[in-house]
């Protein structure tokens, strides 16, 4: 087999797989209405039960349905028949996945899933399976051929399946309205929830740890405050902590170009009066975005009165996990 094969077998599995998935569009009918009403006229999770590749892709759409607003968990059916049965409740939803829909581990439930008045979804590619005819809504993700050559391995199959439950799980997120913000509170510890939540006040140097001078000081003085806080700037502020100026390591440059006397010089007379400011309730991701472009390495933080709150280093940002 030369390399020349492997891209060819590639670009077959790759087609297949494709086709599969288009095949899907026409097949939406009033089945996926009934799911997805099923769904979120339910007071309780949805149950996502499978096994082998089935199961692998259950577990998966578990985890997006949990993830975009719809409480969900996997159900091993096997260990189902050994007490885990007992993790659901009347109030569920069953998503049953079975390409045959004659899983003799899901089908051997049913009766009991039955009993307990719990709605199911079946994701099979039968609709005259035994899952398919108990089933109170049947969603269709038969494909005509797997991508294996014997047609034996699932490919296609389990292809089609995982796109349609994310098909199933983006339409309910879409109907509750599921935000940005929502799918962050569900994902605080990755680097797409911290760009969502994370905000500069998460982040900021604080009390003692701001670089801050009165009115007034000398400019030998301040710079004394610029070494010992080590942010490279210096906030200026009046007697009640308004901000009205800062003082940083370029403006110190053009003041050794510039002064004569530079032991006689007062901080006032050379600081930056309009220094850009951000807000402690400014997204961290935000405030990145702007000292990037800006190429500022700190920043003092003010409330809505430019009172000060507090100061923001760059590096502070960067390895905060926001990228």
């Amino acid at each position: 087999m030369t390399t020349a094969d492997f891209r060819a077998s590639a670009r077959r599995t790759l087609t297949l797989e494709q086709e599969a998935i288009a095949a899907l569009v026409p097949r939406l009918n009033e089945d996926f209405d009934k799911a997805c009403t099923l769904i979120l006229a339910s007071r309780g999770r949805v149950v996502v039960s499978g096994i082998g590749k089935s199961g692998h892709i259950g577990r998966k759409l578990a985890a997006t349905l949990a993830s975009t607003g719809t409480p969900a968990f996997f159900l091993h059916p096997a260990e189902a028949s050994h007490g885990d049965l007992g993790m659901m409740t009347s109030e569920d939803v069953l998503v049953a996945l079975s390409n045959s829909g004659e899983t003799q581990e899901i089908t051997a439930l049913l009766p009991l899933f039955k009993r307990k008045g719990v709605p199911i979804i079946a994701m099979t590619g039968r609709r005259d399976s035994t899952l398919s005819r108990h089933a109170d809504a049947f969603l269709d993700v038969g494909v005509e051929k797997e991508a294996c050559p014997l047609n034996l391995a699932p490919t296609s199959s389990t292809t089609a399946t995982l796109a349609l439950g994310d098909a199933l799980a983006i339409a309910l997120l879409e109907a509750r309205g599921f935000s940005a913000n929502d799918f962050a509170l569900s994902h605080p510890g990755g680097s797409l929830g911290k760009q969502l939540l994370l905000t500069v006040g998460d982040v900021m140097h604080t009390g003692e740890a701001i670089p801050r001078v009165p009115l007034a000081t000398p400019l030998r003085d301040t710079l004394f405050e610029i070494t010992r806080k080590g942010l490279g700037f210096a906030c200026i502020v009046d007697q009640n902590q308004q901000l009205c100026g800062i003082y940083t390591d370029g403006d110190l440059r053009r003041t050794l170009d510039k002064a004569t006397d530079f032991a006689t010089l007062i901080t006032d007379d050379v600081m930056t009066r309009t220094p850009l400011t951000v807000s402690a309730d400014m997204l961290a991701a935000e405030a990145l975005r702007l000292m990037e472009t800006r190429r500022i390495t700190a920043l003092p933080v003010v409330d809505g009165t430019q009172h000060l709150v507090g100061a923001l280093k760059l590096q502070d940002l960067l390895t905060s996990g926001i990228v």
